[in-house]
């Protein structure tokens, strides 16, 4: 199988020793740790591969670690497959600079800057509001939006066919989850987060992105990226630089862009992160597509059998 779409892990599924045992068997996964390292200023590998977890869940912390495991994962892939052909990239909310570097847009030292300075944005937003987020289960996607207006909290997620995830105040939140079985949503459950993500209690954080973005080369992906805010396939650098900006308070359109992935063709897909995330929901999407996971090194090797 030559062809293949890259898919890339989002925030919450960062788990410490992420990428330990790449770093201890590959000097590529070294030099990478090494020159994030130092473009940060700081030891992310040994946040990612020794924890403590309450330092790798920061905001600040998980996002970066994430686009950084991500890339290591690609870059053991094509030295093990050089034949293999990402057709297309996209990435669940912080995924999708991850998908953006893996298809040329940003050099890796330029997505890691960006990310660092969302994941630090983000958690600043995070501490000066009161936000929350809700997982609704079993609800009809028009009751959803119809709740969230009620309660006046935004929608953050739509992760597959009866996974939604609302975002807002607290008092927002708590009222959407009272109300969840009037319309018709079978559970409604609230969320472990530091904030409301995907919000617009994000805008402070939106608004500082859109500077950083302004900034940054931005080249011409080499294939489609499809972007959550959309669900479209984005290559104009004012779009990319648009989208990923409005990512920060919009709607994560994960259903769709997987949808939109589809209709092109795509069947076959590779999940470069933690924690199997992608695979559970593309399995909700669509039963007949088929998805490798790569997160370690067994499951690296077992990739590359199935893909060889």
């Amino acid at each position: 199988m030559s062809q293949i779409v890259l898919l890339f892990s989002g925030q919450g599924a960062q788990k410490v020793g992420m990428g330990k045992d790449w770093a201890e068997s590959s000097d590529t996964v070294r030099k990478m740790a090494a020159q994030a390292d130092e473009a940060l200023g700081f030891s992310l590998s040994s946040i990612m591969f020794e924890g403590p977890d309450e330092e790798l869940t920061k905001t600040s912390r998980c996002q970066p670690a994430l686009f950084l495991h991500g890339l290591m994962a690609l870059a053991l892939v094509r030295e093990r497959l050089p034949h293999l052909q990402p057709v297309a990239a996209a990435g669940l909310s912080l995924g999708e600079f991850t998908a953006h570097v893996a298809a040329g847009t940003f050099t890796l030292e330029d997505g890691l800057r960006l990310v660092a300075r969302r994941g630090e944005y983000m958690e600043e937003a995070c501490l000066a509001t009161k936000g929350s987020m809700a997982a609704l289960i079993g609800g009809d996607e028009d009751k959803v939006r119809d709740l969230a207006a009620s309660a006046d909290v935004d929608v953050a997620n739509f992760n597959a066919p009866g996974q939604i995830v609302l975002s807002g105040t607290e008092e927002g939140i708590d009222t959407a989850i009272a109300k969840a079985k009037e319309f018709g949503i079978r559970r409604a459950i609230k969320l472990n987060v530091a904030g409301a993500y995907h919000s617009r209690l994000m805008q402070s954080a939106k608004e500082k992105l859109a500077v950083q973005l302004a900034a940054a080369t931005v080249s011409e992906p080499v294939m489609p990226v499809v972007c959550n805010f959309s669900a479209s396939v984005v290559s104009d650098a004012a779009e990319i630089r648009h989208s990923l900006e409005c990512q920060v308070t919009g709607s994560v359109r994960w259903t769709e862009s997987i949808q939109k992935l589809i209709s092109m063709g795509h069947r076959n897909f590779l999940e470069l992160g933690p924690g199997k995330v992608i695979a559970g929901l593309l399995g909700k999407i669509d039963k007949d597509v088929t998805v490798h996971s790569i997160d370690d090194l067994a499951s690296l090797e077992a990739a590359v059998e199935a893909l060889s």
